[in-house]
């Protein structure tokens, strides 16, 4: 059973009954957003955020998608990442190599890791000026309504304080505005030292993706798609707002536990009541 449906400006919500569930339609979402990508421009613009999100993109390892999708067209790129070693247990880059990257023929030379040999601000500064690059190569778009880049597809896990990528409640990093790529020193979750795109980036995606599963992500959720109160202003998943791009919620029931109790509850019924 899947519910899904426009709710208050907030994109567009997916609630499904298991996070294999949400597993297996996530799937099919990225292989479709990658075939329109190639079909419109010949390349996939990928990035995606650490976590679980490698994990919860493992049915793209298995058919239909691992013959047909052009693996040869996507570009992967890191919307947040550890400044550690590329060898280290909390690299994404590391995991995603394990897990996925060794499993699908895309192009070492198109998975855009970060410089693991330089302080954090270097290694944002170096990733920012290789996106730069590939912008003015055209690999990856440019907005039409600032000079960021357009990535095809930016995935995001909601955190269980309501942080995206590695913007976290409350921090300076949200209030960046100049630089695509920024760094922090001081993440509430270790490792501390981290580069992470800003929120006009992510903003100026063609689609954005936010995954949220399990009970423990309950109250991020409710305060980043439905309470308009005080307190949500400073959530980060509140202000993932693409201003030309589609916004798309893929949730399980355990996430949305808190959604039935607020005023989303008149949706929620109205959309189970059609299925």
């Amino acid at each position: 059973m899947a519910l899904s449906g426009d709710h208050k400006n907030r994109g567009e919500l997916r609630i499904y009954d298991s996070e294999d569930e949400v597993k297996t339609v996530l799937a099919e979402y990225i292989a479709d957003v990658s075939d329109a990508a190639v079909q419109e421009h010949g390349f996939f613009t990928l990035a995606i955020s650490g976590g679980s999100l490698i994990d919860l993109m493992g049915k793209l390892l298995q058919p239909p998608y691992n013959k047909t999708v052009d693996w040869t067209k996507w570009y992967i790129f890191w919307a947040d990442e550890c400044v550690v070693s590329k060898s280290h247990e909390d690299s994404c880059f590391k995991h995603a190599k394990d897990l996925f990257l060794s499993k699908v023929p895309i192009v070492p030379s198109h998975v855009i890791s970060i410089n693991d040999s330089v302080s954090a601000e270097e290694a944002a500064d170096d990733y920012e000026f290789v996106i730069r690059q590939l912008v003015r190569t055209r690999v990856i778009n440019v907005s039409e309504i600032s000079d960021c880049p357009k990535f095809d597809l930016i995935l995001l896990e909601l955190g269980t304080d309501g942080h995206v990528a590695s913007l976290f409640p409350n921090h300076p990093a949200l209030d960046e505005r100049e630089e695509w790529v920024t760094f922090i020193i001081d993440s509430p979750i270790p490792p501390p030292e981290r580069i992470t795109f800003t929120l006009p980036v992510i903003n100026s995606a063609s689609n954005v993706a936010v995954v949220a599963a399990g009970e423990s992500k309950a109250d991020a959720v409710l305060l980043a798609v439905d309470e308009s109160g005080p307190d949500c202003l400073s959530i980060p998943g509140r202000m993932v707002q693409p201003a030309n791009g589609k916004l798309v919620w893929f949730l399980d029931k355990l996430a949305t536990t808190k959604l039935e109790d607020s005023d989303l509850n008149n949706w929620y019924m109205k959309s189970l009541a059609e299925l």
